[in-house]
């Protein structure tokens, strides 16, 4: 019986007595070297080991690896993903934070570490915010977009995989060190990075190096900030395009990233193995934001001049999120059978301590002459007085804390087995899982207003009592800003209890668990040149909502549960033209429940208003149709193209049920509807090389380069209470952008490397509006970042490195309607950013 070595990596790295017979074609025998050991350096070397993993990979992926020093090629996870084909992201504050798959958006994909599901710290969704992660806990990034039935269902755009550092990715002790200091140029703050990993391989028993220890950690405090003008998309268009009010932000930020990753790997003979994956990371943000606003007695053109309310706000709070994930496995070899088992536990929480989440200063009076131009990047032109603090007093504060937790525990069990099928090699595999998810959130909110009514005095409200400075706002003129330390010492003297809100606080509550038992069977076939997998998938659903509504002043306890079942077949096939080019095609099913958001329990009815979660909605469903073609061009070197289309049952959309069945009599009654059905199609292009064989210095040369052009035909229906009848009306789906590009343009040798890249994403739609109310929808208008990066090796293990982010100054907009209407505009500028590694080259 021919005696196979295992890899110590988790199942979905090992190498079969199937993969072993494919390992003597062309398209393996180039990958064998890569499967033990992995030891690279710079960008060439990355991008080969990449394409190599998607070469031999049985569904349609895109990996971004980290290099020989143990980092990504940017700032975080998220950050790293967005250079892969057909992906992009969502930003905050100018930070990569949400991953975008083929134009959809980020809570149609799922995540997980190390094969365990990664809940989301926030409250109202599913998308996980992977500028959690610091990018050095990260070996690889993996993004998923045909999944074989072995793998969890719940992705509509792709599945985003992340492997943390083992011992067996380099040879015997590894270890870097980073130090680094970014210049944020909004702000002129200068702030700190310090980082680090090393990992080692130990003798046990008769083995050797079959014991492998690997440690990371990250730590990062930013300072920098943002300004920003919005509407909110207050425009009437009934009357030419008027505007009724608008609002300057400025926000003043401190983020602070750490993580920390333990695992361990034990190869207990030739045919078993077993592995402790561990990571926690720590995400906390301190942010303050300044407001300044105004509300027009009379919406008004650009240029027009009036009477307005004027106001000002402080927001001050401390957020803090918390991924942690611990994944336990073995993988055993017996004769032609092959088990793996894997038991998950992962939990993401976000805390929010008691802060001002708004303190609002009202004008006394109302501001004359008030106007403002450019309907785009509204400037306000409004008299000294709306900067004197006298002419404001403290009308309200909210105060508010929240508390949300979100927890994963899964267990899994696959059993494959090799053997002949008429002369050709098979195998079939077939396991199951068990996931229970738990997610739920406690919001405490107290409103203080009147004051009064508790013995204030006028003078003891105005604003002038509550000054810090001049805030520095670069879209036009300020004037002071708020301290949170003296509002803070004003509630200090209150009985808070007397200012608790019950509404708004246990309406926000809810506990919800979903239950998913999953079966699976599948097959693998290779016949010559190609490699077939059919297989179906089996996923049960149980999901249970609690929470807490008020009709009419009165609460009332809500408890709705669903149950659903879901049979999912999926065939792949690959064909090897010759020992470059292969041929993919995939039809796949796959089944995304709606977000958290959408599904919570709770409701607020006033009268002839309401507003409700709806826990009784439909999972999206989708078929999906793959078709493409891959030509490898020596190292780092591929070109492809890839056809998609997707039809999409149950996607969710904000809807107004105002005039219909119970809500017949009501004005409005939001919430959240099904649609009937969508359609995504596009082309998906990328393409890659090192120029090699070019005379130097062009040999040093790189190029990189993707598109993705996606088209979705979607339509919603809702009540117009003006005609009395039910409507429809065509609309993209929602967070979906048309095109989606990537190019970089690098260069390197042994001691200098250069890259300089662009990410494109045009417009998507954002919100939508009322279903006769097209011209309120809003978009997120396109994007391009450029970013350019330097290394240098001063010795041998020693780098020095350069990276400038965001080098346009490219800003954040959101449009009402059409591009020339300001619903938010965004200004963050560049970042620059130096520092040193060492690496035992």
């Amino acid at each position: 019986m021919h005696k196979r070595r295992l890899t110590a990596r988790r199942a979905g790295f090992h190498i079969s007595a199937l993969a072993l017979a494919i390992a003597t074609t062309p398209l393996w025998a180039a990958d064998e070297a890569a499967v033990e050991h992995v030891n690279v350096v710079g960008q060439a070397a990355s991008m080969d080991l990449s394409l190599k993993e998607q070469r031999r990979s049985d569904s349609v992926e895109s990996v971004v690896h980290a290099d020989g020093v143990a980092q990504l090629p940017d700032e975080n996870a998220a950050e790293a993903l967005q250079r892969l084909p057909g992906v992009s992201v969502e930003r905050d504050q100018g930070e990569g934070r949400f991953v975008s798959v083929r134009g959809l958006g980020p809570d149609l994909n799922s995540v997980s570490i190390n094969g365990t599901l990664v809940p989301s710290p926030e409250s109202d969704r599913r998308a996980v915010a992977l500028d959690v992660l610091p990018a050095e806990l990260v070996q690889s990034l993996t993004v998923v977009k045909t999944l074989t039935p072995d793998m969890d269902a719940n992705s509509l755009g792709g599945s985003i995989e992340v492997e943390s550092l083992s011992a067996f990715d380099h040879k015997g002790l590894f270890y870097t060190g980073s130090t680094e200091a970014s210049y944020d140029d909004n702000t002129g703050e200068t702030s700190p990075k310090f980082s680090g990993a090393v990992s080692d391989r130990f003798s046990l028993g008769d083995g050797t190096d079959n014991f492998g220890i690997a440690a990371a950690m990250s730590w990062q405090e930013r300072d920098f900030g943002s300004d920003n003008v919005e509407t909110g998309g207050a425009w009437d268009f009934e009357d030419g395009a008027r505007l009724e009010s608008l609002e300057q932000r400025d926000y003043e930020i401190t983020r602070e990233r750490s993580g920390l990753g333990l695992n361990f790997d034990y190869q207990a003979d030739d045919y078993s193995s077993y592995y402790l994956r561990t990571l926690y990371s720590r995400f906390k943000d301190t942010e303050t934001r300044n407001a300044a606003g105004v509300e027009f007695a009379d919406a008004q053109l650009p240029g027009e001049s009036g009477d307005a309310e004027g106001w000002r706000e402080l927001k001050d709070r401390e957020e803090t999120q918390e991924v942690q994930s611990y994944v336990l496995g073995g993988e055993r070899l017996m004769g032609q059978w092959t088990l793996n088992a894997q038991a998950g536990y992962s939990q993401s929480s976000q805390d929010t301590p008691g802060h001002i989440a708004g303190a609002t200063f009202a004008g006394n009076d109302d501001f004359a002459d008030v106007g403002f131009n450019d309907s785009k990047k509204p400037h306000l032109n409004i008299g000294s007085e709306f900067s004197d603090p006298a002419n404001f007093s403290l009308d309200e504060v909210e105060w508010a804390e929240e508390d949300t937790t979100d927890t994963e525990k899964n267990i899994k069990l696959d059993l494959a087995r090799d053997y002949e099928l008429a002369g050709h090699a098979a195998q079939a595999k077939f396991g199951g899982k068990l996931s229970r998810r738990d997610k739920d959130n406690d919001t405490q909110i107290w409103t203080y207003e009147d004051f009064g009514d508790f013995g204030f005095s006028d003078e003891q409200l105005s604003m002038a009592n509550f000054t810090k400075g001049e805030v520095d706002y670069g879209l036009g003129h300020f004037g002071p800003g708020l301290s949170a330390d003296n509002i803070e010492s004003l509630l200090g003297d209150l009985d808070r209890s007397e200012f608790f809100n019950e509404e708004e606080s246990r309406v926000n509550d809810f506990d919800m668990s979903e239950d998913i038992d999953a079966a699976y069977l599948m097959n693998t076939v290779d016949i010559d040149d190609l490699r077939i997998i059919a297989g179906l998938r089996y996923e049960g659903t149980e999901f249970t909502a609690k929470g807490t509504g008020i009709r009419d002043g009165e609460f009332e306890s809500i408890e709705a549960d669903s149950d659903y079942d879901h049979w999912l077949p999926g065939l792949h096939a690959r064909y090897q033209l010759n020992p470059d080019t292969q041929l993919r095609a995939a039809w796949t099913n796959s089944v995304v429940r709606p977000t958290f958001g959408q599904l919570a329990p709770g409701f607020v009815i006033d009268g002839d208003e309401a507003s409700f979660g709806n826990p009784t909605l439909d999972p999206l469903e989708s078929s999906n149709f793959d078709l493409g073609i891959e030509h490898y061009l020596g190292r780092a070197g591929v070109v492809s193209a890839f056809v998609f289309y997707k039809d999409i049952d149950n996607f969710v959309y904000n809807s107004d049920l105002a005039g219909t069945g119970e809500w017949l009599d009501f004005a409005e009654a939001n919430t959240f509807a099904n649609g009937d059905s969508a359609d995504l199609y596009g082309l998906e292009l990328a393409y890659s090389q090192k120029f090699d064989w070019l005379p130097a210095p062009w040999n040093g040369l790189l190029l990189g380069a993707n598109a993705t052009f996606s088209r979705s035909d979607a339509s919603i229906s809702g009540f117009d209470a003006d005609s009395g009848t039910f409507r429809e009306r065509d609309i993209d789906l929602p967070n979906q952008s048309e095109t989606v590009g990537n190019l970089m343009l690098g260069w390197e040798d042994d001691k200098l490397s250069l890259r300089l890249s662009a990410n494109y994403k045009s417009e998507y739609l954002y919100e939508v509006a009322s279903i006769t109310d097209k011209a309120h929808d809003l978009y997120v208008d396109d994007q391009t970042f450029v970013d350019f990066s330097a290394g240098y090796f001063l010795t041998k293990g020693l780098q020095l490195k350069f990276e400038a982010q965001n080098l346009t100054d490219e800003s954040y907009y959101v449009y009402t309607g059409s591009r020339g209407y300001n619903a938010q505009y965004e200004e963050y500028g560049p970042t620059y950013k130096l520092g040193l590694t060492y690496t035992n080259l």
